[in-house]
């Protein structure tokens, strides 16, 4: 995993507010309804702004995949924890945006959009998705990992093979269920419990013995 300086793009609000649209219009209409000119009526802006912000049509695709994947909060490089206590919190918060961001309409709107188009030739969403979305999510996670493991909270030989295993046991088998049309029990939608469940069990697998009594304590 490659720790590099990539981070998500930082919009303004009325930008922000433009791709919510954007997302609104995925969600109810599908692929055909994501256009410029429908976006710009939806969004109360002008074609000329959506140019300006985003390029085109695949421009705004892409602002909208990485605006989506910025609501996974994760810490900045200036912002890293320095307690156990901070680490593990923000690492369960991680987790809980994660599920809740995967589990949210827009975000299955998306990958089923992507899925769709996986076969065809000029297909661009599913490599947006991955390279916009999932790829800027881990890099941002594999950095607040790397600070836990330099701290001494976390030991793992391979950050990659850790980063797997957190998105593992944080996602389970419940994104592709719901892909598939299947509902979440009220249980499965707490997701802040199934978080902490979630980041127990992988400090149990990556855990320190710096970190065994506060894993031993929260489980």
């Amino acid at each position: 995993m490659d720790g590099g300086a990539e981070v998500f793009e930082v919009f303004t609000p009325r930008q922000n507010a433009v791709l919510e649209s954007a997302l609104r219009l995925l969600v109810e209409g599908g692929d055909r309804a994501l256009t410029t000119a429908g976006i710009a009526r939806a969004a109360n802006c002008s074609k000329e702004s959506l140019y300006k912000w985003f390029g085109d049509r695949d421009g705004v695709l892409a602002a909208v995949v990485g605006y989506q994947a910025s609501k996974v909060r994760v810490l900045g490089p200036g912002e890293m924890p320095g307690s156990l206590s901070s680490f593990r919190d923000h690492l369960t918060r991680f987790a809980d945006d994660l599920l809740a961001v995967l589990s949210g309409e827009a975000s299955l709107a998306l990958n089923r959009l992507a899925i769709g188009q996986a076969s065809r030739a000029d297909a661009k969403l599913g490599h947006l998705v991955l390279e916009r979305g999932r790829r800027m999510i881990e890099l941002r996670a594999g950095a607040l990992l790397e600070t836990g493991r330099r701290r001494g909270f976390l030991a793992y030989d391979d950050a990659d093979e850790a980063y797997r295993a957190l998105y593992g046991l944080v996602i389970g088998d419940f994104h592709v269920r719901q892909l598939l049309g299947d509902k979440l029990s009220s249980q499965e939608k707490d997701f802040k419990a199934s978080a902490r469940v979630a980041i127990g069990q992988f400090f149990k697998l990556y855990g320190t013995g710096a970190t065994a009594h506060s894993t031993n304590a929260r489980s």
